[in-house]
């Protein structure tokens, strides 16, 4: 508890100078009516009359603007306090369509009118992440490839061609500009507490916001075109996020308790913790999820910094440096090279590291800080499973952190599922992880080739001129040779001295090798650069199963229907005779790639130069299966190349295999 009380502020001194005092210093009111025609329009050069700037060199002067436009915020505080419900709407709704969140700002402007700290603060987040959006979707208006980051979107050729650089220049005090009050940074990553962010700095977001639809009207119709909303990133498969059992009331009541006690949290963001469940409970998944990962972030802060004796990055750095984030928390290694002790303070180190990974930062993973926080999803349809997920971590943190005399409602019987579930976590999204799910799912592609229609073999012997069995039949013997190689490498009790490729190159095996647990935490740049190529083999070999799968039934159908001419027929024939040795070859491929999963981490750090010989190898493979995916299109069809080209790989994987098993053996 001490140390949930010593922490009085995540804001460095000049941070917390700039956002809670500087813009109340100037006392004097300011008329409304300076900036606010009589039609209810935004008077924007009034409003950029309070933007000053340096003699030197004519930048904005932040200093000085936020002091300037202080009583200004405050005056459209206090305007937007005297409007009901109803004129807000009227006067106002209509500006704010072209942020394609009409109703987030509505919401905004009933939360001002109550001012409740830690509504105000979700108020501005949400606020800030939806205008991003739609500012990216007018920059598209002029340009191609949107800034990813806020600061460069708002500094922008196109954006000022649009609103105009003076503008742009306000919005900067605001927002994008570490120089300036940097609103959404210092909320978005969990250094503001909800008593530090001014109403009146969120009421004139709004205000601004409105001013900008009223802008871009005007340009729209002088430039005769549209604004195009880019589309939100909808979240598929969702049933691949679930690490955690459905929370209920009970867990979330224990959770209320836990909060109290656990050093996790600090007693100045206790609001947000608090406001986090109950949105919850109340089914507003996004702003649960809002509210708690910048508070993920700043616990996670808390633990870094103590754990790597450097107290002062609690707060938030100057603007002439990076603050830390969740990236640099989650690295091996610190700026100065040392080992990152985060991890070691963790329970499960590698279970935690791996579920922020997951979900914060691996491209293939739902990326939901990031896409969150910049507008990218509709906030209306967020959905509870993923909202489940990041609160249930956030609970077996809290448990993890908890005092010992919570040692009942840590052992409490709905708690132990979820610690449970936290212990036994694996990544999902790792480049890894999807290798795996990318094998598998090839694997039960192949599987379904016996299932194919097929020509009666006495057919296929009455048609002359036919050659290819027996080809395909010494290609099957080259597979059985490499199999038994192998065997030494792999599970005991999965191979039958009858027939090696049907006993081992099966879905259960491969299933088998898959769920054997890799690291996957700081993989070293090499073994990653083999991961890619591994990935990319595996795609064509998927390619080349739909490839087959579609040109086998497309073909039998029209022998049935004798629709084939001559040269056809003997084309499909030779078809059917490549399908028995590409399935086989197929599954080896499959079979090599989970076999190198298993080894790669140990074989490229005890053999770097053999590694990279390794590494040329498997991009010969790769070129196989891409000449696969051509020569077994339905515009090539071309299977006798295809027996050649088998042929050339599989004396390449017998010579490598016999090097590549004393690899192993090192490794092991």
């Amino acid at each position: 508890m001490a140390l949930l009380d010593s922490v009085t502020t995540c804001l460095s001194q000049p941070v917390h100078y700039a956002i809670c005092k500087l813009g109340f210093e100037k006392k004097d009111t300011y008329d409304i009516n300076n900036i606010l025609s009589g039609n209810g329009e935004v008077c924007w050069q009034a409003v950029a009359e309070h933007v000053c700037y340096l003699e030197s060199d004519q930048s904005v002067d932040y200093i000085k603007s936020i002091r300037s436009l202080g009583p200004v915020c405050e005056s459209v505080n206090l305007y937007f306090k005297s409007l009901t419900k109803e004129q807000f709407v009227i006067q106002y709704a209509s500006w704010f369509h072209w942020t394609n969140c009409t109703e987030v700002f509505l919401e905004v402007f009933d939360v001002l009118q109550y001012t409740q700290a830690t509504e105000v603060a979700l108020g501005l987040m949400k606020l800030t992440s939806c205008l991003e959006r739609a500012l990216g979707d007018v920059y598209l208006l002029k340009g191609n490839d949107c800034p990813f980051l806020l600061r460069d979107l708002l500094a922008s050729e196109q954006l000022a061609d649009v609103f105009g650089q003076a503008v742009m220049n306000v919005l900067r005090v605001f927002i994008g500009s570490p120089y300036g009050l940097n609103l959404r940074n210092v909320l978005w990553h969990g250094f503001a507490s909800p008593q530090e962010i001014p109403a009146k700095y969120c009421a004139m977001l709004l205000f601004l916001t409105a001013g900008l639809g009223q802008l871009l009207q005007t340009y729209l119709l002088q430039a005769k075109c549209v604004l195009v909303h880019r589309p939100y990133v909808i979240f598929t498969s969702l049933e691949e996020l679930d690490a955690f059992p459905v929370l209920n009331n009970e867990i979330l009541s224990i959770a209320e308790e836990l909060l109290k006690q656990s050093s996790f949290v600090l007693k100045i963001m206790l609001p947000f913790w608090i406001a986090a469940l109950t949105a919850f409970k109340k089914s507003k998944y996004a702003d649960s999820v809002i509210l708690l990962l910048p508070q993920l972030e700043v616990g996670l802060r808390l633990l870094f910094t103590t754990t790597n004796k450097c107290p002062n990055r609690l707060l938030t750095a100057e603007s002439s440096a990076l603050y830390t984030t969740f990236d640099e928390m989650l690295a091996k290694h610190l700026d100065n090279e040392e080992v990152n002790q985060l991890p070691v303070v963790l329970e499960e180190p590698a279970m935690a590291s791996d579920f922020l990974w997951d979900f914060l930062n691996h491209q293939e993973g739902p990326r939901i800080r990031d896409r969150l926080s910049h507008g990218e999803i509709n906030l209306e349809t967020f959905p509870r499973e993923l909202a489940n997920q990041i609160v249930g971590f956030a609970i077996t943190v809290l448990c993890r952190f908890s005092d010992e005399d919570m040692f009942s409602l840590k052992e409490h019987m709905v708690i132990k599922p979820l610690m449970n579930c936290a212990s036994c976590y694996r990544s999902r999204f790792h480049p890894i992880s999807q290798l795996k799910k990318q094998v598998l799912e090839c694997m039960k592609s192949i599987h379904l080739w016996p299932e194919l229609p097929t020509v009666p073999e006495e057919q296929v012997q009455m048609v002359k001129g036919l050659e290819g069995n027996a080809e395909a039949n010494t290609l099957i013997l080259m597979i059985s040779e490499i199999i038994s190689q192998l065997q030494h490498y792999m599970p005991q009790n999965c191979c039958s001295s009858d027939d090696l490729i049907n006993s081992v190159l099966t879905e259960r095996l491969l299933m088998e090798l898959c769920d054997t647990r890799i690291c996957t935490l700081y993989s070293p740049r090499p073994v990653l650069e083999v991961v890619v190529v591994l990935r990319k083999i595996s795609t064509q070999c998927h390619q080349v199963s739909q490839q087959v799968i579609a040109g086998a039934g497309l073909r039998y159908s029209q022998w049935v229907n004798k629709t084939l001419r001559s040269r056809q027929r003997h084309n499909y024939l030779r078809m059917l005779s490549s399908i028995k040795f590409l399935s086989p070859m197929l599954r080896l491929i499959l079979l090599l790639i989970t076999l190198e999963l298993v080894s790669v981490h140990s074989v490229c750090k005890k053999n770097p130069f053999d590694y990279q010989q390794y590494l040329k190898f498997l991009k010969s493979v790769l070129q196989y299966t891409e000449n696969l995916v051509t020569y077994t299109s339905p515009e090539k069809n071309k299977w006798d190349e295809t027996m050649e080209l088998t042929n050339k790989i599989l004396i390449k994987i017998r010579k490598i295999s016999d090097r590549k098993l004393m690899l192993m053996h090192l490794a092991t």
